[in-house]
């Protein structure tokens, strides 16, 4: 007797979110484009066995931080590491309000909408919550990204390139207080600023086409 199995659907929050992407008229217009820093706090660096505890973001608009737009939100621990603890605060009966992963990863695409994301190492921040979605048979996600610390290098003189910078040594580099470390909305936060640095850098020295940086792909050791 022959089985046949049905394909599991893609989760509808999904379907909308890469609806609102594909059908977005803003980037033609650096100037009119919802911006996102992101940044997650994670049980550690593996991006099969480690999960996201916290997603922190916060939206930018022609060339301004908008405190109202913004987005936490803390994950219930399916996996914790006692050690990771130190580093990010997040304990697994911690006080925070912690929802189910799916349901984390759902408010979030919803916050996300059509923006382009800005993050440092984007490609960590974007592929820890790819594997979440994953987990629920959706789709990656495909918003458009800049990376803080790849503008910086594209921006510097050639010797500089093969270096990793932290988000402390940009903050350092363009004069962001680093306060709230470790912690994912802080850390959106500082991102946002180091971004509204870059792009004040670009403007006065014409040094790069930011646009053009718009799906840049890099890898997470950049």
């Amino acid at each position: 007797m022959i089985r046949f199995f049905k394909r599991k659907k893609q989760p509808i929050y999904w379907k909308n979110y890469v609806s609102k992407v594909e059908n977005c008229t803003k980037y033609a217009n650096f100037e009119n484009i919802r911006f996102v820093a992101l940044d997650t706090e994670t049980t550690g660096f593996d991006f099969n066995e480690d999960r996201v505890l916290s997603i922190g973001a916060i939206a930018l608009e022609s060339n301004k931080i908008l405190v109202k737009d913004s987005f936490e939100i803390f994950i219930k621990q399916d996996v914790f590491k006692k050690e990771s603890v130190k580093i990010h605060g997040i304990r697994k009966n911690g006080l925070e309000t912690k929802f189910e992963e799916e349901e984390a990863l759902k408010q979030f695409l919803e916050y996300l909408d059509d923006a382009v994301i800005i993050a440092h190492h984007t490609a960590f921040d974007v592929t820890m919550i790819n594997q979440a979605l994953k987990r629920y048979n959706a789709g990656p996600l495909i918003s458009k990204s800049l990376d803080t610390n790849y503008i910086h290098k594209k921006m510097s003189n050639s010797t500089e390139f093969n270096k990793i910078f932290s988000l402390d040594e940009l903050c350092v580099i363009y004069n962001v207080k680093p306060y709230d470390r470790h912690n994912a909305a802080g850390d959106a936060l500082l991102t946002a600023q180091v971004f509204l640095k870059l792009l004040g850098k670009y403007k006065k020295n014409n040094a790069l086409n930011l646009k053009n940086l718009i799906d840049t792909s890099y890898p997470f050791t950049q």
